[in-house]
């Protein structure tokens, strides 16, 4: 043998063994690759959890909203039931007879417009007057009593960077309104856009600024210059501010605690108690504006 055959010889033992490794590795990196899908796999599998689905109890969004400087004559109601949480849609409850009275016996009928929605189109709003709301839907009767909020105008609107150890400057958007003296106060700020799908609310109590400014904020990481926010700023009542108090501190609670009680609202069933409708009838007079961030 020579020394090419030698030479033949060693440099195949040495592509036999390369072949072997790089088999070995290849069949590593396989199964590694394997075992990374399956369990990126697991964690993006979706589990449906086996919820209890209680009684459909019925929902009223009754708020009479006044803006100022306009007649507030059309007003809408609308009425529908729970759905089990992971329905897509919210079934809506048609056939109801829906009316609001004052305290002077004036009675405002809702007429159902399309499905689960009511309007009334001549609507009389008075400040500091109390209303009374009957609903007859699916063979139950509820009502509700309100008193008609006013509420203080803005006095500014303003923005600013606030500093975020996390990431860019937050932009902060601003809203001043003065408090009356001696008089005691609620409002709810709520603060919309095109990226969020439900408004930001702010509840406030002048507590400690009687007949002092009010601000409320609003941020967010999408908040850039150029989005328009819409801003609608309300009186409120006492007992509706308790009553959005207590929805505010269980939505950011432990998702897994248990409830301590059901949030009842105002709306109560005329015959069994027990048996009452979710919501809140509320009057709130308004001031409607929009900013463009800078």
């Amino acid at each position: 043998m020579d020394w090419f055959q030698g030479f033949l010889i060693i440099l195949n033992f040495n592509d036999m063994n390369k072949a072997v490794k790089n088999n070995f590795k290849s069949k590593s990196l396989a199964l590694f690759s394997l075992l990374f899908v399956l369990l990126l796999s697991s964690c993006e599998e979706v589990v449906n959890l086996d919820l209890e689905t209680g009684e459909a109890k019925i929902v009223i969004d009754a708020e009479i909203l006044w803006n100022k400087d306009t007649d507030g004559k059309t007003q809408t109601i609308k009425i529908s039931k729970m759905a089990p949480y992971y329905d897509t849609s919210t079934p809506k409850v048609s056939g109801a007879q829906v009316r609001v009275q004052n305290s002077e016996g004036v009675v405002f009928t809702f007429t159902e417009t399309e499905p689960g929605s009511y309007v009334c189109n001549d609507f009389i709003p008075v400040l500091n007057t109390d209303y009374t709301l009957f609903v007859e839907a699916e063979g139950k009767s509820f009502t509700a009593v309100e008193k008609l909020t006013s509420v203080t105008p803005i006095n500014k609107i303003e923005q600013r960077y606030m500093p975020d150890v996390s990431g860019p400057d937050l932009l902060v958007l601003s809203v001043f309104y003065s408090d009356p003296v001696d008089q005691e106060n609620f409002y709810l700020t709520y603060f919309t856009t095109d990226f969020l799908k439900i408004p930001y609310y702010v509840i406030s109590k002048d507590d400690f600024y009687n007949g002092n400014e009010i601000k409320d904020e609003f941020s967010d990481v999408d908040l850039k210059p150029g989005k328009t926010v819409k801003i609608v700023h309300r009186g409120i009542s006492k007992s509706y501010y308790n009553y959005m108090n207590l929805i505010f501190q269980a939505s950011e609670a432990n998702p897994f605690a248990t409830s301590p009680a059901n949030i009842r609202g105002n709306i109560i069933n005329t015959k069994n108690n027990s048996d009452f409708a979710l919501g809140y009838f509320r009057l709130c007079e308004a001031v409607t504006t929009s900013y463009t961030m800078k």
